[in-house]
Order: structure tokens, then sequence, then C-alpha cells
């Protein structure tokens, strides 16, 4: 009985739970369907939002492009003083590789003969196309240039221009857009072999990917490749943003962006994206962003230029700019990199000796990014932001994809910074302060601004002495003083008789002023070019008056727009400028009477390479009263080269280019300048104590000798002076005369202002000490003209100033 009880019992039980089973199963089931409408409630409005997010930043993703300041293309024509140093230096700079002279960028040389493959590249008046060509130098020229494909010759040819310096945005980041066309096919079909080998087929998400990802890392015991797709990196990289910490949130995050880009663009876009966005290596705060701006910045090359091992190294990168860094861990690169050329081998996209070729071939990463520093050229740099900064607010031209096509030449530049570090090197001495530097160098044919050194360390950021340095200019002022002489032919020539004997000039209330000669000597009547040429104060300050220090100071503010003090001093140079403002004035004599604005910047284009300004005009003819008075002041300063201050350059081999220029010493020997200037070149050079201590130079042992070992490296043609206007003559005394006549010089005059003819005199008997005779009637062979040039050089002036307002 009992266990007939127990037994109902049971059984009873078992009733009861299967009555409530089908309660419990409701109620999952309905926990169930009410989590999936929760989530489908949260997911679908957020999937909404993400869309919209892809559509914003996406679908209107604007990078921030740097602008880029470019020097000037190097322009080849027959003719052209160019030596093979000095086309390396331009070659290398603009980033051009030794190589066969077929691949854009490369160029091959044997003997004098170059064969060269220009990239394509747009300039001020539009675009250049690639081509290859054929250079030959000889004797230091361009002897010839020609079209290697078609064989023809060419009149002239564009390379184009290295980039100098590079003006950022908001955020440090390097980038070239390219368009996917652009991009070397090996690298698109490399890419998606060893980082997404189903790119094509799958949404967004690679689940075979994964899994054959999961098995290869799991054989090789190690992560060696990753199982995100091209998109889903694309994702991470430009929307999610990179460096962050990954969680299952973010990544869930990142599938999503890959599934709705996927859904919204078509593969040529999506590639096209990744291809100007992924991260490929960090230069300090400056983030390395694109294939293009990779290639330039590891291995120094355009993305065409690429070869089979260096597109790998590139696509090894990607996985981790830091950790594969081929600079810093060449080793890990290295493996790396072989790794990437065994998938492209395995995937049949190179042969078994492309394959066999690259696994032995080097790195080929160049030593320093240079190429896309943000400014390898301090002070040029800032000459160029300055004249821009009328057109252009800085916040304009930082990440606005501009191109600034300056006026430098890279070989010009490089051989002033140079002489710069040799010559102060040695006349570096612990009697002496420190030394410093500031110079010019400009074209003397169109006014361009082609080298700026604006500090001894010329990478040094800060003041700009070539710009910003105030200095007593000293005797450089000279040149102009006779400039306003000469403009008056009826009155006075190079020949013409100028006093230099002491002088006093009246200052007014009762104070004189009594300027002395750098040698502490008179020199009695000499010939006006002569007191140009040997600098001396007496003779110079009486002409000056006689031209009136208020046309001096007029003519000033005409060439080069400064503002002066029309006071007797300013005859001797007693006013501050600085090298570039010597420069602007000086390019009047160089360019022969044209007023040319000087310019660092020959125009602005933008990111689609069109024209936005332009600032290299051609400068308005030279008046031809203008042109004919600054021959003569060049002819007066080659003489003062050839035998007066000068005379150390002749000595230097630099007769060949038969220079003008003018020595200049501020007070005590604290300023050392020179200018001087042949058929191409112009460079103002000051050379100084920051200080202003006294220095113990003059222009000939300081500043001169700078110029001297720029110009003893710089291809540059020798000076002619033109003829136009001018009337030589064979002179004596105050008379023009036979050619044959004892003691006569050639002479350069005004043409219709030369002076009467006179026969030659008959000679003086000679004295019986061997003193006298004629040569001491016509002024020749006086004693203060007989001592050594370098001894009347011109020094620092006496303190004889002491009575100056």
């Amino acid at each position: 009985m009992s266990h007939a009880v127990a037994q109902i019992d049971y059984d009873e039980d078992e009733t009861a739970e299967d009555s409530q089973s089908p309660q419990w199963r409701r109620r999952l089931v309905t926990w169930l369907l009410a989590a999936v409408g929760l989530g489908l409630g949260f997911l679908i409005p957020y999937t909404l939002y993400l869309n919209h997010e892809v559509s914003e930043r996406f679908g209107q993703l604007r990078w921030q492009i740097p602008t880029r300041v470019y020097a000037r293309p190097l322009e080849l024509a027959p003719g052209l003083t160019l030596d093979a140093t000095t086309l390396k230096t331009e070659l290398d700079a603009a980033a051009y590789h030794s190589g066969d002279g077929v691949r854009p960028g490369s160029y091959s040389r044997t003997g004098g003969r170059w064969l060269i493959s220009s990239r394509g590249f747009s300039d001020v008046d539009g675009a250049v196309p690639a081509r290859r060509i054929e250079v030959v130098l000889s004797g230091s020229r361009v002897a010839s240039v020609r079209d290697a494909g078609k064989k023809r010759d060419l009149k002239t040819v564009r390379l184009d221009p290295a980039r100098i310096a590079t003006l950022y945005g908001q955020k440090q980041e390097e980038r070239r857009l390219v368009r996917l066309k652009e991009v070397p096919e090996l690298l698109v079909t490399g890419l998606q072999a060893v980082e997404d080998r189903d790119f094509n087929s799958h949404h967004g998400i690679d689940v075979t990917g994964m899994i054959r990802a999961a098995f290869k890392n799991v054989a090789a015991g190690r992560a060696k490749q990753g199982a995100s797709t091209l998109t889903q990196q694309l994702a991470r990289s430009g929307l999610l943003g990179i460096g962050r910490e990954q969680t299952l949130t973010r990544k869930g995050k990142e599938i999503l962006y890959a599934m709705l880009i996927e859904a919204r663009y078509d593969k040529g876009t999506i590639l096209e994206a990744y291809f100007n966005q992924v991260y490929l290596g960090q230069r300090g705060a400056q983030a390395i962003h694109g294939v293009a701006a990779g290639a330039e910045f590891w291995f120094g090359r355009d993305l065409a230029d690429l070869s089979t091992e260096q597109i790998a190294l590139l696509i090894g990168i990607v996985r981790g700019p830091s950790f594969y860094d081929p600079r810093r861990n060449p080793e890990r690169a290295l493996e790396r990199r072989n790794f990437v050329l065994g998938e492209m081998h395995e995937t049949q996209l190179i042969d078994d000796a492309e394959y066999q070729r690259a696994l032995k071939a080097p790195l080929g990463v160049t030593k320093d990014p240079g190429s896309v520093a943000a400014n390898r050229f301090p002070a040029y740099v800032d000459l160029v932001r300055r004249q821009l900064a009328r057109d252009y607010p800085a916040d304009a031209l930082a990440g606005a994809g501009l191109s600034v096509m300056s006026g430098m030449s890279p070989s010009a530049q490089a051989m002033a910074e140079g002489a710069v570090a040799r010559t102060l090197k040695s006349l570096d001495s612990k009697r002496r302060p420190p030394l410093q530097t500031g110079l010019v160098v400009t074209d003397v044919h169109n006014g361009e601004v082609v080298a700026v050194v604006g500090s001894r360390s010329v990478a040094e950021h800060g003041f700009n002495r070539a710009i910003e340095a105030q200095r007593p200019v000293g005797s450089l002022l000279k040149p102009f003083v006779y400039l306003l002489a000469l403009a008056q032919p009826g009155k006075y020539s190079l020949a013409s008789w100028v006093d230099d004997s002491p002088v006093t000039v009246a200052l007014g209330k009762k104070k004189n002023w009594n300027p002395g000669n750098s040698d502490g000597r008179s020199h009695g009547t000499v010939r006006l070019i002569d007191a140009l040429a040997m600098s001396y104060n007496q003779a110079t300050v009486r002409v000056g008056m006689q031209v009136a220090p208020e046309r001096i100071a007029s003519l000033i503010k005409t060439l080069a727009g400064i503002e002066t003090e029309p006071n007797p001093a300013l005859i001797l140079g007693a006013v501050d400028q600085s090298p570039y403002a010597m420069a602007q004035l000086y390019q009047f004599l160089a360019s022969g009477g044209e007023i040319q604005p000087l310019h660092a910047v020959r125009g602005v284009l933008d990111a689609n390479g069109r024209a936005l300004n332009r600032y290299d005009k051609d400068p308005a003819p030279a008046q031809e009263g203008d042109a004919i008075a600054a021959r003569l002041i060049t002819i007066a300063l080659q003489q003062a080269v050839s035998n007066g201050t000068g005379t150390q350059l002749v000595r230097d081999g630099l007769g060949r280019l038969s220079p003008a220029g003018k020595t200049g010493t501020s007070n005590d020997g604290r300023d050392s300048w020179f200018a001087g200037w042949t058929g191409d070149h112009l460079a103002v050079i000051w050379v100084g104590n920051d200080q202003n201590q006294t220095t113990g130079l003059y222009g000939a042992t300081g500043a001169m000798r700078v110029w001297s070992a720029i110009f003893s490296r710089l291809p540059s043609a020798p000076l002619k002076v033109g003829d136009k206007g001018i009337d030589w003559q064979w002179t004596i005394a105050s008379n023009t005369t036979d050619p044959d006549c004892v003691g006569s010089r050639r002479m350069a005059y005004v043409a219709g202002f030369a002076p009467a003819y006179a026969p030659c005199p008959a000679p003086e008997p000679v004295a019986e000490d061997g003193q006298g005779g004629w040569r001491d009637w016509f002024g020749f062979g006086r004693k203060d003209e007989e001592k050594p040039a370098e001894q009347a050089a011109e020094a620092p002036p006496p303190q004889q100033q002491e009575n100056l307002p």
C-alpha cells in the first residue's frame, strides 16, 4: 500500500513538472525575443548613426595637405656654365639617383655624357612633361642637350625641382595624394597578397582570411599575418584614428565601419583612400601618411621609381612602421621584406629570377629622410615667408596643399653654406670674438634670390642675419656716390682728376668733419676711377659733397627703398643696413642698370598645379642713362678687383671671371663687407660679431674671403661689360691721345663726351736721382702708388668722426 502510494505520488510530481515546462520555454523565448528586440532597437539606430559618420567622415574625407616649397627647376641649355660636380649636386638635391637613366628620376654618366630621365611637374608657366635627355658637358659648359628618345637637339629643358621645405598645418602630417592609377601595379597586388588576399570578394570583413591568418601564425609560432582586411585597416586609421588601445567595443565599431564603407563605395575608391591614408613612419612630430610620402621618406624616390624589393619593404612596414623601421632595425626590416617577397613569389606576382635577385638586394633606404624635412634651409624659407606674407597669411599657407616655387639654386646654396663653414673656421682666433655672417646670392639676369645664409650654423632657426642684421655698411655706398657723378658726363668721367688731399666739411654750429683715408695718408690728385678702386675717403667726400648728400639719399631710396638721413657722413656709408638691402641696391649695378626687385618666390600653385600668383615678371629695361652709368661703375669696380682693394681675388684664381666688387669696413674693424658680381651672380656678404665687438677684419680679409670661396666653386659666366653708349679712348693728362703714347691709359667715356685729342707730349728728361720726369707730371709712378695693393686695401677709418651730429 505504501509502495503504491509512493508510486502515485511520484507520478503526480512528474505530471506537475510537465505542466510547468511550457511556461519556462515560453519565458525563455520571450526573454530572447526581448533581447533581440532590444539589440536590434539599439543596433539599428547605432548602425544608422555610424552610416552617417561614414558619409560625413569618409565620403567627404579631406586630408590636410602640407604646402611645399620647391627650388627653381634646373634649366639646361647649350652654352650654360655648368660642371659635373654642380650637375650632380642639383640632381641629388632633387632626389635623382644613379641608375640607367631610363626610369624616371634616374641618371647615368659616361665621362661628360649624362643620360637623365626627368619627371613631369607643374611650374609657374604650366605643366612640364617628363622626358629622357642626353646632356654633354665639356670645359665646364653644357655642350649639347638632346632628346634621348627622338634623337634631336633641344634649345632648353627643365628638370623637376628639389623640395626645400614643407609648411604644415595643425597636424604635422606629411602626405602626397595619388590616384590609384599612379600606384605601381606590384604595390597594389602585393599589398593584397600580404594583407588581404580576398579583398576583391569580401564585404568588409574576411572570415576565411581570419582562419588562414590564424593557421599561419600558429605554424610560425608568432604573429606573421594579420586578420584585418584593408577596409578594416582604413576604417581604423582613417575614421577611428591610430594609436589607441584595441578593445572589443572598438573592434566591433571597426567591423561595422568596414562593412558600411564596403556598402557605400567601390573597391577602387577604397584602395585609393587606403594608399593615401596608410601610416608609414614618423620623424619627430611629423607623421608620414600615404605610400607616395612613404616612398620619399624611406627611399628618397618617387613612387613610380621603386624597385621590387623597395615595394616589398614598403608593404612590410605597413604592419608596424616603428617595429620594422629599417633605419633603426635593419635586420628585422630585412626579414619582414623577405617575407613579403615570399608572398609575392607564392602568388606568382614575381618570377623565380626576380625573387632571387630581390632577396639579395640591400634594403635601399636612404640614410637620412632629408627630402621630407620640414625646413632644411631656415634662412631662405624665412625670406620666402616674408615675401608671401602680403598675399598669404601664415594660416592660409600652412596645410593648404599649395606649391611655392622659389628661385633657390640648390648648388649655389650648398656652395654658399660650405664657403661660410670653411672660411669662418679659418678666421677663428683666440684674439678674435666669435664671428657670424649673413649673405645673399642673386641671379643678375632676373633678380631671383638663389641662396641665403643667415647664420654661421646654417640649419639654425631664429635670427636671420641676412635680412635682419642692421650693420654699418661703410664703403659699400661709395659706388653710388660716383654713380651720381658719372651721370653728369659733361662734368665727370672715369678719367676726371679728383683731389685726395685732407678735407674739411662744415656741419654747422661751428662743428666740422675731417674724414681721413684708411691708410692715414693723402694721395694728391688722382683719377676718379682710381679713387673708387682704391676706396679713398677724402676724394670720395669731395665728389659726394659736389653731387650732394640729398641726391645720394634719394638714389638709395629709389633703388632699394632704404630711408637714410642725407648728412655728409652718408657719403662714407654711415648707415646701418642688412646684406639683403645692400644686395637690392647692388642689383642695379649687377643687372646693368635695371631696377629689379629681388624675389625669392617665383610663383604659387594650387593643389592641382594651377598658378595662383606669379612674382617672376620680367623687369623693365634699363634707361639708357642708367645703363651707361652702371657700365662705367662696373668698369671701375673691375679695376678695384684687378688693381685695387680686391686684388686677392685675382691671386685666388678668379681673374677668369673678370668680377666687379667693392669692399666695406666699419669703424675699428667691427664689420667686414663685400659686394661682388660676375656675368651671372651677385653676392653680398657681411662678417662680424653679434655683440658689435672689434673683429680686426677688413672687407678684403673677411667677407671677401667668403665671396672667393663661393665663386671658386660656383659655375658662373665671366662679367662682360657692353660697349653700348661707351667710347673707349687712350687718355693722358686731360686729353685723349694715341694708343702708343707713353703713359697713356685706355679709359671709358660716355659716348660724345670724350675730351679733346692731343698728341703725345715730349717726355721730360729723367733727373739724376732717377725721380721726376713725365710720370710725375701726369700722376704716375708716385711712391704711394707703388705700394702693394693689399697694403692699400681698405682698413677701418680712424676715429675722426667725433664732430658728427
